[in-house]
C-alpha cells in the first residue's frame, strides 16, 4: 500500500551541527529517533535539525493521525477481543495540506491534532508540565520538549495496537518485558502477539558507560555505576538500579516514563559532575559547607538500623546572620 505521506521540505535535509550542552542531549536524541522513525513511516525529507520545521504547519502530523485511526480501525476488526481491552481511535482530523509555517491554517491543523490526542487517544498530561502541548508551542515553537513528549506517548498508545514505534519506544517494551520476566510475572493480557526481537548488540555499552562516567571527573575514586546484567547497573552507594542502552550515538538511561542520556543523568547525580546546587544528589553524611557566606547543611530524619543507613530528609541553604532556614531542597 502507498504511503499516505509522501512529500518533504525542499532542501532541509541537512543535518543541524549545532554544540548542545548535556541538558539539551535527551531532547536531541528524541527528536533525532522521532524523526528517523517518520521518514521511515512516511518518506518524508526530515533530519533532526529540520524537525519542527516539517512538522510546524500540523499536516504531517494530521495526516499521522489519520494513518493511527486507520491502523486501529484495521486491529480492532482483525482482533476483537483484544481491542475491548484498549483505548482505540475511531475518528480521524481535518487537515489542510497547503497551510503555510504560522498562519491561521496551520494553526488549526496543530489545534485539530491536540484535540485527536486528547479525546481518540486518551493523551491528558497528568501535570501541567508533561505529555501534552499547545499549539504555540509548535506554531511559535515556544515549547519544543512537550511537543516531542507528546509524540512519544502517542507512539507508545499506538504500538499497542500494531503501529510500527520509534527505537525508544520499542527498547521501554524490552526492559519492560525483562523487568516482568525477572519477577515472574505472567505475561499481559492485553499484549499484542509480536514476532520474536533480535537482540540488541550490548558488547560495547559496558565500555562506553565507564567512559562516560569518567568525562570531567577528577576524584580519586570515581562515582560507581556497577554493572549487574547486560544493560542494568547500580548507581552511586545505593540500591538503584537503571536500565541502559545504545541510541545511535547516543548511551540512554530508562528513568521513570522516560528516557535521559547517560551524561546529563551524571551531571545531577554524579557529586562531582553536579552543575547546579539543586541538582546535587543527597550528601552521603551530614555536611556544613561554607563557602562564599553559603551555608549547606543536611538534616538526618532517622536512622535505618536494618540497613545501617543514615536517611536524610532535606537540605537547608542559609547565609550567616540570617534568622532563619532559606529554600529547602527535598532530597
Amino acid at each position: 500500500a502507498a504511503s499516505p505521506l509522501m512529500w518533504g521540505t525542499a532542501g532541509t535535509g541537512a543535518r543541524s551541527i549545532r554544540p548542545y550542552q548535556s541538558s539539551q542531549q535527551y531532547l536531541y536524541a528524541m527528536k533525532e529517533d522521532l524523526a528517523e522513525w517518520l521518514k521511515e513511516l512516511y518518506d518524508l525529507d526530515i533530519e533532526v535539525g529540520t524537525f519542527l520545521e516539517v512538522l510546524e504547519t500540523g499536516a504531517v502530523l494530521c495526516c499521522h493521525a489519520n494513518h493511527v485511526t486507520q491502523v486501529a480501525e484495521e486491529f480492532s476488526r482483525a482482533c476483537p477481543d483484544l481491542a475491548q481491552h484498549l483505548h482505540l481511535p475511531t475518528t480521524g482530523v481535518t487537515c489542510n495540506l497547503t497551510a503555510q509555517p504560522g498562519t491561521f491554517q496551520a494553526r488549526d491543523n496543530v489545534s485539530n491534532f491536540i484535540q485527536w490526542c486528547r479525546k481518540e487517544m486518551d493523551i491528558k498530561g497528568r501535570m501541567p508540565d508533561v505529555l501534552m502541548f499547545e499549539t504555540e508551542d509548535l506554531v511559535l515553537r515556544k515549547n519544543e520538549k512537550n511537543f516531542v513528549l507528546c509524540l512519544l506517548e502517542l507512539a507508545r498508545h499506538a504500538s499497542r495496537f500494531g503501529m510500527r514505534a520509534p527505537t525508544l519506544v520499542q527498547m521501554e517494551e524490552e526492559i519492560e518485558e525483562e523487568i516482568r520476566q525477572e519477577l515472574e510475572l505472567p505475561p499481559m493480557d492485553t499484549a499484542l502477539p509480536r514476532p520474536p526481537r533480535t537482540p540488541r548488540d550490548l558488547n560495547n555499552l559496558d565500555q562506553m558507560v565507564q567512559r562516560g562516567v569518567g568525562i570531567r571527573c577528577t576524584c580519586p575514586v570515581q562515582f560507581p555505576m556497577i554493572k549487574i546484567s547486560e544493560g542494568k547497573y547500580r548507581v552511586g552507594d545505593t540500591d538503584t538500579l537503571i536500565f541502559v542502552r545504545i541510541l545511535r550515538e547516543h548511551v540512554m538511561v530508562r528513568v521513570g516514563g522516560g528516557w535521559d542520556t547517560l551524561e546529563h543523568y551524571l551531571d545531577k547525580h554524579d557529586p562531582c559532575r553536579c552543575t547546579s546546587l539543586c541538582e546535587c544528589p543527597r550528601p552521603q553524611t551530614p555536611r556544613l559547607a561554607e563557602e562564599g557566606g553559603l551555608w549547606l547543611v543536611s538534616m538526618p530524619l532517622r536512622d535505618d538500623s536494618k540497613s545501617g543507613r543514615l536517611w536524610y530528609s532535606h537540605a537547608s541553604l542559609f547565609c550567616p546572620g540570617m534568622s532563619g532556614f532559606g529554600d529547602f531542597l527535598w532530597l
